[in-house]
C-alpha cells in the first residue's frame, strides 16, 4: 500500500465530471512487419499483460480516506484483468485523419473508472484513408490518470511494451503481483491523523530547505536579473469547458525544426516548439479578432526526476514561459522566447525545483476537493486572473524504430486534461527523424481543431523560411569576407 504524494492527489481533488485528469498517448503501427503480415487483438493483450503487469499503475486501484481526511492510497488487491482495460474499436469507412481525430477526442473526455485500476487502452483498426499510414494499420489509444503517471514514467512505460526489432518474443514468465491487505475505514482514519501531525514538522524541513533559494531569487529579481511574467491576459482559452474534447496534431521534420531553432544562438528545440506554438495562437485569435496585446503565457512542466527513480507519480516541476504571441516577425519571436525560457530556467534552478514540489505534500485533501467543485460550479476561475493560457509539455521519443507485437510504430502523438480557465494543450514530442505537435481542447472553446491545425502549419512553415533567409544572408555574409582583395594596380592612385 502506497500513500499519493500531494501532487499526485491535486489531480484527483481537481478532477470533475467536465475535466477528467488523465494523460494519453496515441501510436500508429504498421503491422505489415508483424510474423505473417498481422497482429492478432490477443496478442496485443498478451504483450500488454507480460509486460506491464510488473508496473505498480497497472495492476494497483485507488482507496480514498474517508472524509478525505489525508491523501488516497493505491492498493493492489490482485483483481487485475487486462480485457477490461484493453478494447477493441474500428473506424467506419473511409478511415481517414479526421474520423480518427474525432474518436480520440470522445475516447479521451470520458473519465476513467475509479473502482478499477486507472487505464485503459483501445486497438483501433480501419486507418485506411490516413496519409502517410499504410492501408491495414491499426492504431492504439492509451490513457492513464495523471495521478498515477507523469510524461516521463509514462514513456517508461511505453519502452516496457516495444522492442528494437520485429522479431517479438512472448514473455511467457509470469510477473508477480504483490497484494496488499486491503485496509479498514478505522485503519485509513488512524493513519490520517497520525500524518496530520507530522506535517507541521515535515513544512519546517521543507521551508529550511527552500528559503535560501527564495531569498537569491527575491535578490536577484530586484537587481533585474530575473525577469517575472507579470500579465497573463484572459483569452478565450481561460473559460469554462464542456464534458466535450477536440484533438488535432500536425508533424514536421525535426531537422527542420533544428534548422529553425540554429538560425537564433543558443536556442533549442524546445524554444522553436513553443515559438511555432506562439505564432499559431496568435494566428489562431487573430481571425476572431481576440489577439491580446501583451504575449500569451504557458506552463511548461519540466521533469526533474532523479535518475534511477521509477516510482511512477509525477516528479514535476513547472516553467511560466511567454508564448510570445505579440510579435508577428518569425525569428524575432524566437529570439524572445529562448530569451524568456532562459531566463525561466535560471529562476527555477536559483529557487531549487525539486524542493519547491515537496511543498504539493501539504495541500490540504479535504479543502481541495471540495474547492475545485465548487469553482467549477460557480464558474470561479472565469472571474480570476488567469495563471496561464495554455500548457505546452515536451516528452522526446527515440530516434530509433520501435516495434510492439512486431508491428512497426509509424507516428506517435499525445493528448492532456484540459480544464476550467486552462482549455489548451500542447504535446510535443518526436520520433524516428519526425516532430509532432498535439492539441487538446474543449470543443465549445475550438469548435474548429482542423483550423487550428492550420494556423500550426503557417506558423512553422513562416519560421522554416525566415531560418532559411537568414541562414542564407549569414552565408552569402560569410563568403564575402573570404574573398581576396584585388590588388591596386601599379600607377594607379590610393583612393
Amino acid at each position: 500500500m502506497l500513500q499519493l504524494t500531494g501532487m499526485d492527489a491535486s489531480f484527483l481533488y481537481l478532477e470533475t465530471p467536465n475535466a477528467p485528469m488523465h494523460i494519453s498517448g496515441l501510436v500508429i503501427y504498421d503491422q505489415s512487419t508483424a510474423p505473417g503480415g498481422k497482429v492478432r487483438f490477443k496478442e496485443i493483450i498478451e504483450n500488454y499483460d507480460q509486460r506491464l503487469q510488473s508496473m505498480p499503475p497497472m495492476t494497483r486501484r485507488l482507496v480514498e480516506v474517508p472524509l478525505n481526511l489525508d491523501h488516497p492510497y493505491w492498493v493492489s488487491d490482485g483483481n487485475y484483468d487486462p480485457e477490461f482495460h484493453i478494447r477493441h474499436l474500428a473506424l467506419p469507412k473511409p478511415g481517414d485523419w479526421r474520423q480518427l481525430c474525432i474518436l480520440i477526442s470522445r475516447l479521451h473526455a470520458r473519465p476513467l473508472d475509479r473502482k478499477r485500476p486507472l487505464w485503459e487502452a483501445y486497438v483501433i483498426e480501419g486507418l485506411d484513408n490516413v496519409e502517410g499510414v499504410p492501408k491495414g494499420s491499426f492504431a492504439v489509444f492509451s490513457k492513464t490518470h495523471h495521478a498515477a503517471i507523469d510524461g516521463t514514467s509514462g514513456m517508461e512505460m511505453t519502452a516496457a511494451i516495444h522492442d528494437m526489432s520485429p522479431d517479438y518474443i512472448e514473455n511467457r514468465k509470469q510477473a508477480i503481483i504483490q497484494v496488499d491487505s486491503q485496509p479498514s475505514r478505522l485503519e485509513l482514519v488512524a493513519r490520517a491523523q497520525i500524518n496530520n501531525i507530522k506535517k507541521p514538522f515535515h513544512f519546517v524541513d521543507v521551508a529550511m530547505n527552500t528559503m535560501p533559494g527564495l531569498a537569491r531569487t527575491y535578490a536577484a529579481t530586484r537587481r533585474g536579473e530575473f525577469k517575472s511574467v507579470k500579465v497573463v491576459p484572459r483569452t478565450r482559452f481561460n473559460d469554462k469547458v464542456s464534458p466535450h474534447r477536440v484533438f488535432d496534431a500536425v508533424s514536421f521534420e525535426l531537422e527542420a525544426v533544428k534548422a529553425i531553432k540554429n538560425s537564433v544562438p543558443g536556442a533549442t528545440v524546445n524554444d522553436a516548439a513553443i515559438a511555432i506554438v506562439g505564432g499559431a495562437m496568435r494566428k489562431y485569435l487573430e481571425h476572431y479578432d481576440e489577439l491580446p496585446d501583451d504575449s500569451m503565457v504557458a506552463m511548461a512542466p519540466v521533469n526533474v526526476r532523479t535518475e534511477g527513480d521509477n516510482t511512477g507519480g509525477n516528479v514535476v516541476s513547472a516553467l511560466t514561459v511567454q508564448v510570445r504571441s505579440d510579435i508577428a516577425e518569425p525569428l524575432e519571436r524566437l529570439q524572445a522566447v529562448h530569451e524568456g525560457t532562459r531566463n525561466a530556467k535560471e529562476m527555477s534552478q536559483a529557487i531549487g525545483a525539486k524542493a519547491m514540489t515537496d511543498y504539493t505534500q501539504f495541500i490540504p485533501s479535504m479543502l481541495t476537493a471540495q474547492a475545485a467543485r465548487m469553482a467549477s460550479r460557480w464558474g470561479l476561475l472565469n472571474r480570476m486572473k488567469p495563471l496561464f493560457n495554455c500548457v505546452i509539455t515536451n516528452v522526446p521519443g527515440p530516434q530509433v524504430p520501435l516495434y510492439s507485437t512486431g508491428a512497426k510504430m509509424i507516428a506517435n502523438y499525445g493528448t492532456g486534461p484540459v480544464f476550467d480557465g486552462l482549455g489548451l494543450f500542447h504535446v510535443i514530442s518526436s520520433y524516428c527523424g519526425a516532430f509532432t505537435i498535439s492539441a487538446t481542447s474543449c470543443r465549445d472553446i475550438m469548435p474548429d481543431p482542423s483550423f487550428y491545425r492550420q494556423c500550426l502549419e503557417e506558423s512553422f512553415a513562416e519560421l522554416a523560411a525566415a531560418a532559411t533567409k537568414s541562414s542564407a544572408k549569414a552565408r552569402s555574409k560569410a563568403t564575402s569576407k573570404t574573398k581576396p582583395k584585388r590588388k591596386a594596380r601599379a600607377g594607379s592612385k590610393a583612393a
